[in-house]
């Protein structure tokens, strides 16, 4: 999931034995499943072309297509190690043509993409790795690419409006970390993902949920909610407007 922006710490042991998150971050696995759910209830019947940003090792990807049989999807990620790791997992899925890995930052592949040329966005656990100014130049390219009535759906960390209970939220995280990596005698990958934790909680990243929701509706994006929300841990989902939409606006 590395990409511009991000420390780079997922072309390393993190990405290289990424199977820990759901233990560090149990939320991880609903989020997930509904990402799928909810790409598998929009336009029953239609084919799909749909962008996965951040596909990772491919948990993500592979609940996209094992619950949309008609989704083909272009699976677009920075870290060689990780996508190593989802070409293996989803080979099956790749000989069917029904997915194409591409190694690449999200913002520079998506800016080579025509206008108004992908139906649906994806993406789980990747968009909160950015910076604010990356993060925003995202998701207007990913307006752009979208086809009108479009449907963009991210599964991701979203911070806490109120600070104390981010604070006490990340402090949970911690001590799990600790936890878990302690009883697996991972102290290398604790090391790692406690220097991650604090670039996803710094100030030019963290992303809460309020603002980052204002921020989608400002660039145009319609009918932006939450669909879950535990902790940190939420679902968003967006359109773009139909040409109707913005011809009346």
């Amino acid at each position: 999931m590395a990409s511009a922006g991000d420390d780079n710490l997922f072309t390393g042991p993190i990405g290289e034995e990424y199977d820990f998150l759901p233990m560090i971050c149990p939320n991880v696995v609903t989020v997930t499943t509904n990402l799928g759910a909810t790409v598998a209830a929009w336009r029953p019947g239609a084919a799909l072309r749909g962008l996965e940003i951040g596909c990772g090792t491919g948990t993500s990807t592979r609940s996209l297509l094992s619950q949309r049989d008609d989704l083909n999807l272009l699976a677009v990620d920075a870290s060689p190690a990780m996508l190593n790791q989802a070409r293996e997992n989803l080979a099956s899925y790749a000989r069917a043509g029904r997915v194409e890995f591409i190694e690449s930052d999200a913002l520079v592949y998506l800016r080579a993409l025509p206008d108004e040329s992908i139906d649906l966005v994806a993406s789980n656990y990747a968009i909160h790795n950015f910076d604010h100014r990356y993060r925003r130049e995202l998701f207007a390219e990913i307006l752009r690419v979208l086809e009108p009535g479009g449907l963009f759906v991210n599964g991701d960390r979203f911070a806490l409006d109120d600070h104390a209970l981010q604070l006490a939220s990340t402090q949970a995280d911690v001590r799990n970390m600790f936890k878990v990596f302690g009883e697996a005698k991972r102290y290398d990958l604790l090391e790692d993902w406690i220097v991650h934790l604090f670039s996803d909680e710094s100030a030019s990243r963290l992303m809460y949920s309020s603002a980052t929701l204002s921020t989608m509706r400002a660039l145009g994006f319609a009918d932006v909610r939450s669909n879950y929300r535990e902790g940190v841990d939420m679902l968003v989902t967006a359109t773009k407007p139909s040409s109707a939409a913005r011809d009346i606006d």
